[in-house]
């Protein structure tokens, strides 16, 4: 049998998933669907990702619409964490609700069916060949996510939606534009018909598509799909949706959502730096996007005091990183790629010890919390460790990604790029630190009771934690050469 057959079923599965969440009896099944449905999903991701790299050539399927190479699997690997490490935190983070009996059935089958809904969305993503494909996969992540941002509805959290709605649709609708404007450039390259926007035909024949039009068309794709992914000036959107949607949702949103959103991007940029006399020109517009991320990040980490709110402008800066690695190319490629996988793990474990916390404080206000490690040894200790690992500190694998960005940009003489990245990386550590320091260590004002933790939930905090330390200090060789397979395809290598 082919091996494209796994691709179909990357959509198939989430998508029945979602209907079989409806169908639940209890709020409890639903929860559990959720659970287990999502580590299947993962694993199906899993096989899929390892299929396509032991093959010569990409996995294609259904006439070449579905594609994975080593880009696509690397970012379905990364998902497969995200996802599985979110689908097991929410078992926790429902537990309360489901003893409580304040889950009601409807809330718990429209989380479950929304949940599967945006993982198959997010799949279309990945493994689209056809571009027009996979602009459909970033529109649905949009509206079937949009719904999960209020799951509990209170007027700040539908005020987020409607902002997520509203941005991301006009990004995704400039997107579109872009979309059309690279069929438009195959106009007497030999790409005919429905070939148009295939993605291996269009690189294939890049070197003969309109130059003109792919460098507009590309301008359109990074504003359009750069609103999606958060980067600045086009983050607005971001800080009230991830601080308003339940912890499991900040999770993915942050943790890929934003991600899936810039493999668009990073799909595209090939494309360009295949035009003859253009290498660079692409890149030069990451690079600006990418620093003006990080400084507008950090300035308003500096001034934060909600919890989630200060996770998701960590996520503005490190998309604005990943970014920045992309632009500059080289040793950056990987290092972006890398930086890719260590912000996902860190930010869902924020996450996921943020809302804890905050459930258990009663507020994510970091005026109002002190000796979070006091409240629980696990979310607290998690807590404190994610945003050690977040803003970079060593031996964390951010700091090393970080490093490898710094490196590559002096290394290539970019001394004023170099400058401003160090600039905002240090307003971000002092800014984070400052706020980690009062919530983790001053003095509780009354007494607490603390929180007995779960082995599960132990597992899903310290397990990532303990794989980014590792990360930091020794990258297994499979890893790495997976990174550099999936660096080659963003430098234009078939």
């Amino acid at each position: 049998m082919h091996k494209g057959w796994i691709l179909p079923l990357l959509l198939f599965l989430p998508t029945l998933l979602a209907g079989l969440g409806m169908l639940a009896r209890t709020p409890r099944m639903a929860v559990r669907l959720l659970t287990w449905g999502t580590l299947a999903c993962a694993a199906a991701s899993v096989a899929a990702a390892l299929l396509a790299l032991g093959q010569p050539a990409e996995l294609k399927a259904m006439g070449a619409w579905l594609m994975v190479d080593a880009l696509s699997a690397y970012h379905l690997l990364v998902m497969a964490v995200v996802f599985s490490l979110s689908g097991l935190y929410s078992r926790s983070y429902f537990e309360p609700d489901l003893i409580d009996g304040s889950l009601s059935l409807g809330t718990a089958r429209r989380f479950a069916a929304l949940w599967f809904a945006s993982m198959a969305a997010m799949n279309l993503v990945l493994v689209s060949n056809n571009l027009g494909l996979m602009w459909v996969g970033i529109e649905a992540t949009t509206l079937v996510t949009a719904f999960l941002i209020c799951i509990h509805a209170t007027p700040t959290s539908l005020e987020a939606m409607w902002k997520y709605l509203l941005m991301c649709s006009v990004g995704v609708a400039l997107a579109f534009m872009g979309t059309l404007l690279l069929a438009a450039a195959t106009h007497g390259s030999g790409i005919e018909g429905a070939d148009a926007l295939l993605w291996t035909e269009l690189r294939d024949s890049a070197a003969r598509l309109n130059p003109k039009l792919v460098k507009i068309a590309f301008l359109f794709l990074v504003v359009g799909y750069g609103t999606k992914a958060g980067l600045a000036p086009m983050h607005n959107w971001l800080p009230d949706a991830h601080s308003q949607a339940p912890a499991p949702v900040s999770a993915i949103f942050s943790g890929f959502l934003l991600n899936a959103a810039l493999y668009c991007i990073l799909r595209t940029l090939p494309l360009v730096e295949a035009l003859p006399g253009q290498a660079g020109w692409g890149r030069e517009i990451l690079v600006a996007f990418g620093l003006i991320s990080i400084l507008v990040a950090a300035v308003f980490i500096i001034a934060q005091h909600d919890v989630k709110r200060l996770l998701a402008y960590s996520s503005v800066e490190h998309l604005g990183i990943i970014a920045l690695g992309v632009g500059l190319g080289g040793l950056g490629y990987v290092a972006a790629l890398f930086h890719i996988f260590n912000n996902s793990v860190s930010k869902s474990v924020g996450f996921f010890c943020a809302g804890s916390i905050g459930k258990l404080a009663g507020t994510h206000d970091m005026r109002k919390i002190n000796r979070v490690m006091a409240l629980s040894k696990v979310w607290g200790g998690g807590l404190t460790g994610s945003l050690l690992a977040i803003i970079g500190a060593a031996p964390f694998a951010l700091f090393l990604s970080e490093f490898l960005i710094l490196h590559t940009a002096i290394q290539q003489g970019h001394w004023f790029i170099a400058g401003a990245f160090l600039f905002g990386l240090a307003l971000v550590f002092i800014g984070a630190l400052r706020h980690l320091i009062s919530i983790s260590w001053e003095p509780h004002v009354e007494p607490v009771t603390p929180h007995r933790a779960t082995l599960l939930e132990g597992v899903i905090v310290f397990v990532p934690l303990a794989t980014l330390l590792m990360l930091g200090v020794y990258v297994p060789a499979p890893f790495w050469h997976l990174l550099e397979k999936a660096a080659r395809i963003l430098g234009g290598a078939s």
